[in-house]
């Protein structure tokens, strides 16, 4: 079933140089007890699509077009004391920064304590009990709950934010980056978290990163963005399962990607995709050249005209540099936005 629906949705930042479009035209769907990943660079509108569900975007930003449908009711358009009902109860977030929000004058149990005792009109000792309850959830002992934030680990700050995430019992929780600027052993752990709890409390996830490796562990669907655009949807198994075509074990720079495609050639995923793909380490592979995706995301005030990554791509064409793709079904539950994906 459905969870929630993003639909054409687009998002605007009045900026002092004018409107940035930070986001245009997205649409995608949460099944019920779904991981959705959602990948791509910095600035590819990641981040504000998350805060556009809650209505939490900053002052200067704005919805200005399409719809977010939560349980096949639009939420993009009620006033704020409809919206307090979505928020945090049904769906929830995790910001990347962890530190950012916890007041660092205050102890972390009292902190998540007032969360209840404001938010669900607990008592104070029913509110412990309950934080209590919250923290062994996810791992972390209760009597640091006496601790400031700085006498916790980035980990361990990371544990404590998920564990406020959840305080209202939410369906649907969007983790921003939550594993960045986090040692690969942690990463892995706080993943391992993530995954027990959404088993154990069958969550739906949104899960943010711009990395594909990490994607890989967690998400059955992957979204990857660009330049405030989808470029493609693919299953998990889809988007990994095709890999030594493009280069990524070692072979050199990624000019090698679909070497020798001709114009009416069809690419199998979007040419972004394969080089996320392909810039992506390998455990088992040797690697002579590290693979990277050459020049920069466009200018959002300005988006070129046609597709929007063909100023850095290598199998551009006319048409790429003339026309934008539409978002459109290769294969059954397969879209990529490409003219190189779609049949000649």
């Amino acid at each position: 079933m459905t969870l929630l629906r993003v639909e054409d949705l687009k998002i605007d930042y009045a900026t002092q140089k004018g409107i940035v479009h930070a986001v245009d035209g997205v649409t995608f769907d949460l099944e019920e007890g779904e991981n959705l990943g959602l990948v791509g660079e910095s600035g590819c509108g990641k981040t504000t699509v998350a805060k556009s569900m809650l209505r939490i975007l900053p002052p200067n930003g704005s919805i200005t077009g399409g719809h977010i449908f939560y349980r096949g009711s639009d939420i993009s358009a009620v006033k704020e004391a409809g919206i307090k009902e979505i928020r945090w109860k049904e769906i929830s977030m995790i910001s990347q920064s962890a530190m950012n929000a916890l007041n660092p004058v205050y102890r972390i149990g009292d902190q998540i304590v007032e969360i209840f005792t404001k938010r669900k009109g607990l008592k104070k000792n029913e509110a412990l009990s309950k934080t209590i309850e919250l923290f062994e959830l996810v791992g972390l002992d209760r009597r640091r709950l006496q601790d400031y934030p700085h006498q916790f680990s980035g980990g361990m700050k990371q544990r404590v934010v998920i564990a406020m995430a959840l305080f209202l019992e939410p369906k649907v929780v969007i983790l921003d980056e939550p594993t960045t600027a986090l040692d690969v052993i942690v990463q892995a752990q706080i993943i391992n978290v993530v995954k027990d709890l959404k088993r154990r409390l069958d969550l739906s996830l949104i899960f943010i990163t711009h990395d594909l490796a990490t994607e890989a562990e967690v998400a059955d669907r992957i979204l990857v963005m660009y330049a405030g655009k989808i470029a493609e949807i693919a299953s998990n198994e889809s988007v990994f399962g095709a890999q030594p075509e493009d280069g990524a074990g070692g072979a050199g720079p990624v000019e090698v990607l679909a070497a020798g495609a001709a114009p009416g050639q069809r690419l199998s995923h979007h040419p972004y995709t394969r080089r996320l793909l392909a810039a992506t380490p390998r455990l088992h592979a040797k690697v002579s050249e590290l693979a990277f995706i050459p020049g920069t995301p466009p200018d959002l005030l300005e988006p070129p005209r046609g597709c929007p990554f063909h100023l850095r791509c290598s199998l551009a064409f006319d048409r790429c540099r003339a026309e934008e793709p539409p978002l459109r079904e290769i294969e059954p539950g397969h879209l990529a936005a490409c003219w190189r994906c779609y049949d000649a």
